[in-house]
């Protein structure tokens, strides 16, 4: 009898594993097909992870944006969803949206444009960015751009918003193009030197994010460089692409926009002007560029090694930093003739290891270097005289001391 049943229960023994194995899910989690993916991103906000299976880097996200999905996708206060598309199977959805590499990772939100995310590939950052693009579609209104060391980077959102009064310089631009690549540095330090004029931006927008608008404005090469004057592009730059000539472009088309032509009479008699127009007459038109010097991580030591450099250690979004921002300016403009004085700044939400080396815990925070070494905290009054006697009075020191 034993020996019948034991065939028996071996055969349930067996019966159960399979059992088990098929219950058991290895699959990716929350990988959509194309039809899911069609139906899914037409009723609801979500961030979708472009992937290859045999991507590094897809391996290396899957873990963050798994725990993204667990935490956020069974919350319904939360109307967004983590989810997947393996593109080694859905080549269709890929192509059409323009998935080019991978991991590649866009938010979808009815009724809005898609969002391509190119940031930080951590919890803390993907789960801000989702609730950036959540809060933004409840408020319904494109934000505007926030400049960074006077570089406005435009999306579909705000750029006939951004451009519709006053002058504008824009770089139509791609993230894979050579010659962008080669401009970028050039271009950061044309808009670091305007960032403090009022009279214009230095702005730049990525077309392969924000296709529509470089079609609108018939973009066919990268990087294209448009001047616009209250909504209206003007002119096309098509010469050197060094800092002085783009700055000297940019002076050059400050002047207020025409309303009307004037008749050929009238042309003669401005043209006429214009040459009889002084020196002295067209300094007075031209932007001020900035004269605070930009320290990073990497030239922090050198920038204050010679001389006296008062450093202002600011935060962009810090609201007594920008209100501080014109005086240090000033000051910068107001020493620039006398050697041995320096007006300085360091971004410590870019370069927190040199914020940090120096024990800065507020924004704005200001400290004196002497040939490369610490040597006070400011703590005197912010305006451009009280700043600019601090800095005669050291540098008489100073002087003593080399006595």
């Amino acid at each position: 009898m034993a020996d019948q049943l034991l065939p028996v229960l071996l055969c349930a023994l067996l019966v159960s594993c399979v059992l088990a194995d098929l219950e058991k899910d290895d699959s990716p989690k929350n990988v959509y097909n194309e039809m899911m993916f069609k139906h899914a991103i037409g009723k609801s906000a979500h961030f979708i992870m472009f992937f290859a299976p045999w991507c590094g880097h897809c391996k290396k996200l899957t873990p963050v944006w798994d725990e993204l999905a667990d935490r956020y996708n069974p919350d319904e206060s939360v109307p967004a969803t983590f989810a997947k598309v393996d593109c080694t199977a859905e080549t269709k959805v890929c192509h059409e949206n323009e998935v080019k590499g991978y991991p590649t990772l866009k938010f979808f939100n009815p009724g809005h444009e898609t969002v391509k995310y190119t940031g930080s590939r951590n919890f803390g950052s993907l789960e801000k960015f989702m609730f950036e693009r959540l809060d933004k579609k409840k408020e319904n209104v494109p934000q505007p751009p926030e400049a960074k060391h006077g570089l406005y980077e435009l999306t579909e959102d705000n750029f006939k918003s951004h451009v519709a009064k006053g002058n504008h310089f824009v770089e139509f631009y791609a993230p894979w193009c050579g010659h962008c690549k080669k401009l970028a540095p050039v271009w950061e330090q044309l808009a670091e030197g305007f960032s403090h004029n009022e009279d214009i931006t230095i702005s730049k927008i990525d077309c392969t994010a924000h296709r529509p608008v470089c079609v609108e404005h018939q973009v066919n090469g990268f990087p294209t460089l448009k001047f616009f004057k209250d909504g209206m592009v003007v002119d096309t730059y098509k010469k050197d692409r060094n800092h002085q000539s783009l700055k000297e472009y940019v002076s050059s088309m400050m002047g207020p926009p025409s309303t009307q032509t004037p008749p050929l009479k009238e042309v003669k008699k401005e043209e006429k002007k214009v040459e009889e127009k002084t020196e002295e007459a067209a300094a007075d038109t031209e932007p001020k560029e900035s004269k605070v010097v930009v320290l990073t991580e990497d030239n922090f030591q050198e920038g204050v090694s010679k001389g006296l450099t008062l450093v202002k250690f600011f935060a962009p979004w810090c609201g007594h930093c920008k209100k501080l921002a014109p005086a240090f300016e000033d000051l910068a403009h107001k020493i620039d003739d006398k050697p041995g004085l320096t007006a300085a700044k360091v971004d410590c939400t870019v370069h927190k290891s040199t914020c940090n080396k120096y024990e800065v815990r507020g924004y704005p925070t200001m400290l004196l270097f002497k040939g490369g070494q610490y040597v006070e905290k400011y703590s005197s009054g912010r305006t451009l005289d009280d700043m600019y006697s601090f800095m005669l009075r050291k540098l008489k020191e100073l002087q003593k001391e080399e006595l």
